[in-house]
């Protein structure tokens, strides 16, 4: 019987300056696709046609202790990508030992900062919520996904999802 890869710890890194001992804790960005419903004739039920990514789009929320002037000096980027973060995390799977590093690196700008409780005394954070245009997925040097917005691109496992529909747009 195996056991699951488990993260054991992680460090995260804001236009390349790293938050080790700094980032508190991540929420790596939900995949989701929009999809309708569509039943036509002689169809005994409807089958949902894919129409790309959810309107809610790609989101990476992360928390920081103390205050983060990093971020908050990156707030109101008139860039759609203009932040660049990476999560770097070991996952190790506890009945053989092995370790897969994985990698999720977003870009994007922040939605919403929020500065937390001030209390003498108390813990400090500061919560990020970064919308993102762009997002990849890398597991052990592998690349996963990459799904770039702004630029129509989307591969998942090696295969580019969207080249027939850029080439049969002109692009």
């Amino acid at each position: 019987m195996a056991m699951p890869r488990k993260l054991k710890n992680l460090n995260l890194f804001n236009d390349g300056n790293s938050y080790l001992g700094v980032a508190k804790s991540v929420t790596l960005p939900n995949l989701a696709r929009k999809m309708e419903a569509y039943r036509g004739g002689g169809m005994n039920g409807p089958v949902k046609a894919d129409l790309g990514f959810s309107d809610d789009g790609i989101q990476f929320e992360w928390k920081t202790g103390g205050i983060d002037l990093i971020s908050l000096r990156q707030f109101g980027s008139v860039n759609a990508s203009g932040v660049a973060l990476r999560f770097s995390g070991p996952y190790q799977q506890d009945d053989t030992g092995e370790i897969s590093n994985v990698e999720v690196v977003v870009r994007g700008r922040h939605e919403t900062i929020e500065m937390g409780d001030a209390q003498p005394g108390e813990d400090t954070e500061h919560s990020m919520t970064t919308t993102c245009s762009y997002y990849k997925l890398t597991v052990d040097g592998e690349e996963i996904i990459e799904i770039d917005l702004l630029n129509f691109v989307e591969k998942i496992n090696g295969v580019d999802m969207l080249e027939q529909q850029r080439t049969a747009m002109g692009i």
